[in-house]
């Protein structure tokens, strides 16, 4: 009975990826401080793989999982972020978070063809919710959006990347979270320093030492209580919901996200990001009370005996 332990993992789901939404705020204040968009990439998969490395080695030591033989989910999970945040060095960015947001179609798509599982029909209209509410938001700047240039094909590389993750990850279940964990930050960081080399004309500027000490404590602090913990729920909720939910659900992101900018950035809040917006959060909402709706239809009738 799948379906009724899916409501926990996927309201986590939401609210992780809900404070992605806000992101930007310490994007803005490294890349003030003099760590570009690049560079800042970069050292957020290193700060957080530095500090988890000597429980890696102490695990190791212990003859317990570190996540090293993880290859495949940790290529695809973090090698998924690694390549969407660099496409935005190479493409306008209401291109790259429409085609990275493509997600849920390839998390569908990995169901029906590679579980063999054909969604509800429930999910076909959260999923065009979720498609409508994308398009309303981003057609004006983009029209359909078809990869045009190289930034635009890390975005939907990314997306794809990302729903192969979460469905890898709710096939195999893998038992403890700091492998899973590890695993992503260790390969996110070897595909980020991969695209860092083949990019290197577009990450700015190398920063000076004074520039990284200045900035590391921060980033210190964003990987304890940001990095770390928001992808740690949304790993541990990617092995628990099917992987075309988790895509809907992580589209809480782009609710946030442009919310948090017309409040704090004096960005554009009109009937399209309204309209968008409303369409995204029926489409997980539907996801999530329909689960709901069938564990109720599923739980014993009063009076009915115990099978």
């Amino acid at each position: 009975m799948q379906r009724s332990t899916e409501l926990i993992p996927a309201l986590a789901v939401a609210v992780a990826a809900a404070a992605w939404g806000i992101y930007w705020l310490p994007q803005r204040a490294l890349e003030d401080a003099g760590l570009t968009g690049g560079w800042a990439t970069l050292g957020q998969y290193l700060v957080p793989l530095a500090l988890m490395a000597p429980v890696a080695a102490v695990r190791w030591r212990q003859g317990k999982a570190t996540g090293i033989d993880m290859i495949i989910i940790g290529v695809l999970t973090g090698g998924a972020i690694a390549c969407y945040a660099n496409s935005f060095l190479l493409t306008d960015v209401v291109r790259a978070l429409l085609l990275f947001y493509i997600t849920p179609v390839w998390g569908t798509l990995i169901e029906c063809v590679v579980h063999r599982h054909l969604p509800s029909r429930a999910r076909w209209v959260a999923l065009f919710l979720a498609l409508a509410g994308l398009w309303v938001v981003f057609a004006e700047e983009t029209g359909i959006p078809w990869p045009q240039n190289a930034g635009d094909w890390l975005a939907l590389t990314g997306g794809l990347m990302i729903a192969a993750g979460a469905a890898r990850l709710n096939a195999v279940k893998p038992a403890g979270m700091f492998p899973q964990l590890f695993a992503y930050f260790l390969y996110g960081s070897i595909i980020a320093a991969v695209l860092a080399w083949l990019l290197s004309a577009h990450l700015g500027a190398t920063p000076s030492s004074e520039t990284m000490l200045g900035v590391l404590p921060w980033l210190i602090l964003l990987a304890l209580f940001f990095l770390i913990p928001s992808n740690a729920i949304l790993l541990w909720g990617a092995t628990r919901i099917r992987p075309g939910m988790f895509g809907i659900l992580i589209l809480s992101e782009i609710i946030v996200g442009m919310v948090s900018a017309a409040l704090w950035a004096g960005e554009a809040f009109g009937w399209r990001e309204i309209v968008g917006g409303a369409l995204i959060l029926a489409a997980g909402t539907l996801e999530i009370m329909w689960d709901r709706s069938a564990l109720d239809s599923r739980s014993p009738h009063p009076g009915a005996g115990l099978r």
